[in-house]
């Protein structure tokens, strides 16, 4: 699944730097995730990186675009092919 940031986003800016596939973007007021390209760090690092270095722990698992753990492998795979 992909992950969502919550209304206690800070927009401190520390998650849209760790993304590897620059998923996430600034809004307003708080920064939001596509969900066609979170990976949840599927192919990048064992954890999502965006929630390690959330201050505010404002960033959650969306239930509303559920994934296996191989689609998000999948996904990772074509996003590397569309660079």
């Amino acid at each position: 699944m992909s992950l969502k940031i919550t209304d206690e986003c800070i927009a401190c800016d520390a998650c849209r730097d760790e993304c590897p596939n620059a998923a996430i973007e600034e809004a307003d007021p708080v920064y939001i995730i596509d969900p066609d390209i979170c990976t949840e760090c599927v192919g990048s690092y064992d954890e999502p990186a965006c929630i390690s270095v959330c201050p505010v722990d404002c960033i959650i698992s969306d239930s509303d675009n559920l994934e296996t753990f191989e689609e998000l492998k999948l996904k990772f795979k074509q996003l590397q092919v569309e660079e």
